[in-house]
């Protein structure tokens, strides 16, 4: 993020009014090869390509946010491979890690893995030093450590099914593994805090804390959300596009002050049950209307969305969740240009 951005967005979480309201996005690996003409591997693989493709969007649209910004990752495979799990990466699909505890009993076996040197972790953190020389010469700084969340690697090791009964068949076990993986995660935001001293801000991806109830997620999942959130940082910004109402009283609670959410709930709702002490990043449809409509429904469904919500303060208008695969330069210049004329 470039100096301005970032202080446009410790701003708006401040509680400031900006006018425009300011407009900003979740890109990686699901919608930046595509848009550049890149398969997925290639992107993956290709410092120069997956540089060149941030540096894109960047100037393409030079008023919106992107967060975390040149997201240095390997898809869902990243945190998993740590693990010892087997990161699948097709030439134009998504990585996939596949499972690895084929039993809740292996769980006693599992051991924290080493952030500095185990799976995909040392990739991440080269490719952004080798870069890092070129973004800041472009007026950017790292300002984001970046991780997926505690439930969402149990869920990758143990696969969906088979973590969602353990929590009520073998709680203990469960506690023991989603502590665990909290430790890995806290030792791996630290890393990338001490690699990139610019850092301010963790962003941390957890759709499964919308999986469960809002009793499982006291238990399992708030925990380790409290523990990561507690670096002392200026941006504590999360992820969960599952559905948020259960989840979102405690958020604040837990240190978040950023939110990005999905399409389930509104931005009035969102703000009452979080009581407007987060941002909020949302919540236009990613693929009905951004991806898949026309810049007039694109046009259409953002105007309804700027006037449906009174309050403009603590609010980045983006869409509910990352960018999706398939959004054309039009529909996103549209999107931000809806935005400033209505709250300019």
């Amino acid at each position: 993020m470039t100096e301005p951005q970032w202080n446009t967005l410790l701003a708006v979480i401040r509680g400031e009014r900006l006018r425009p309201v300011p407009t900003g996005f979740i890109i990686d690996s699901p919608w930046l090869p595509g848009w550049t003409g890149n398969t997925i591997l290639d992107y993956l693989t290709s410092e120069r390509l997956w540089f060149e493709a941030h540096c894109k969007a960047h100037e393409t649209f030079p008023t919106a946010m992107f967060l975390p910004g040149f997201w240095s990752e390997f898809g869902m495979c990243t945190e998993p491979s740590a693990f010892g799990a087997v990161s699948m990466f097709e030439e134009n699909a998504f990585p996939f890690a596949k499972t690895r505890l084929r039993t809740v009993e292996e769980i006693d076996l599992v051991e924290k893995p080493n952030p500095r040197t185990d799976g995909l972790l040392p990739f991440v953190i080269k490719r952004l030093q080798h870069l890092q020389p070129e973004m800041q010469r472009r007026g950017h700084k790292i300002r984001f450590a970046v991780a997926r969340g505690p439930l969402n690697v149990a869920s990758f090791l143990m696969g969906t099914t088979e973590f969602l009964m353990a929590l009520k068949t073998d709680p203990e076990r469960m506690h023991r593994l989603i502590g665990l993986i909290t430790d890995y995660l806290v030792e791996w935001i630290a890393y990338q805090r001490e690699c990139f001293p610019t850092i301010d801000g963790i962003l941390v991806l957890d759709d499964f804390m919308g999986f469960v109830s809002e009793k499982d997620f006291v238990e399992f999942g708030l925990p380790g959300l409290k523990r990561v959130f507690a670096a002392d940082v200026a941006v504590k910004f999360f992820h969960n596009d599952a559905p948020c109402k259960m989840c979102a009283p405690h958020l604040a609670g837990a240190g978040i002050n950023l939110l990005n959410f999905g399409i389930q709930h509104t931005l009035t709702e969102m703000k009452s049950w979080t009581g407007n002490q987060i941002t909020l990043l949302g919540n236009l449809p990613p693929r009905d209307v951004l991806a898949e409509g026309t810049p007039a429904q694109v046009r259409e469904a953002t105007t309804k969305l700027v006037r449906e919500v009174a309050d403009h303060t603590r609010l980045i208008f983006s869409c509910g969740g990352g960018m999706p695969p398939g959004v054309r330069t039009e529909n996103i210049e549209t999107f931000i240009a809806t935005v400033n004329e209505l709250t300019k």
